[in-house]
Parts: structure tokens; sequence; C-alpha cells
């Protein structure tokens, strides 16, 4: 556990096959059901402080406590993501941290000297930011607002994965507005 953030809830890899990616960790490792958005809704995305029209899908299944997330950029925007494709890597590309005190905790971060790179919004209290402070590949760390219906929609796919018997594979997200 992170003495300065919790505990890292999520660790996102950044795929070139986000179908086959599901697979692999279904059929191979067992993880699974994978909640998958072709195209996420992101609003007010920005990097490096200019705005942007990213399309990334991205694919979310727990394992145990910890969720995976599978991200595939579908256009050429600017991202962390493309960044890290254009290096030569795949896989592990962040770590995050959830908070249900997103502007507290931001505020604290900013001030200990972590930079912005990437942000935006998924859905109501759904802000996250990315801080350009990759030491190696996979150190990249994010910030997650998940209180309202993204904190909902992560509390279902944990519980769905507890004791998933790899039926049903892969499924859609459901409704935030529902959530």
């Amino acid at each position: 556990m992170s003495r300065f953030l919790g505990e890292i809830r999520q660790l996102g890899y950044v795929v070139h096959d986000i179908e086959a990616a599901m697979d692999y960790w279904s059929t191979t490792l067992g993880v699974g059901p994978w909640y998958y958005n072709p195209r996420v809704p992101i609003v007010n995305y920005q990097y490096d402080g200019e705005s942007h029209q990213p399309h990334n899908s991205v694919a979310l299944a727990n394992s145990g406590f910890v969720q995976v997330e599978l991200i595939q950029t579908r256009n050429d925007v600017p991202s962390m993501y493309r960044d890290f494709l254009q290096a030569g890597r795949t896989g592990l590309q962040h770590v995050a941290y959830w908070t249900e005190s997103y502007d507290a905790d931001l505020e604290r971060l900013l001030a200990q000297g972590f930079k912005p790179k990437m942000s935006g919004e998924v859905g109501e209290k759904g802000r996250f930011i990315y801080f350009d402070t990759e030491y190696h590949p996979g150190t990249v760390i994010e910030l997650s607002e998940v209180a309202g219906p993204k904190g909902r929609l992560f509390d279902l796919i944990r519980e769905s994965a507890n004791g998933w018997d790899g039926k049903d594979p892969v499924r859609p997200f459901p409704d935030l507005s529902r959530l």
C-alpha cells in the first residue's frame, strides 16, 4: 500500500488488439468477466493542456480486489497511451489510485510536485488525471474519481468477478446513467 495514495486499485494495460487481450486474460488467465466499451465517452479531455477528442476502447475486469483495465487507442489523438505505443511498448502503462475526495487529493498531489499530463471525465463523478511521473514503463500514476455511477460500475465489475464461472466472458458496459 502506498503511504501517500492508499492502495493501487487498477492496473492499466495498453494493447494493440483489445479483443485478443480480453480472450487471453479470460481464457488463459481466468480473469473476467470483462465489461467492454468500444468507444468510451470522454469529455473535457486534455493532453498537455490542449483539448482533443480521443477514441479509446476499454475493457475492465477484476482479479480479486485489483481491477485490470485494457485500453486500445482507435485514433491518433495525442495521449499517454499513444506515446507508450509509439515508444515501442505494450502492456502495463499505469497504476491507478481511486478516490472519492478527488479535489482534495488532486490539490495534495499538485502540492507534492506531480505534473498533470492527461485528464478528462467519464460520466458524472468520473474525473481522471494522469501525471507525468513515469520513471520506467508502467509507472504512470492515475488519480481516478470513483463516486456516483462510476463507483457503482466498478462495484458491479468487482462483484461479477467473485465466483465467475467463465461464462459470458465479454459483456457490454451498462448505462452509467442507470447505475
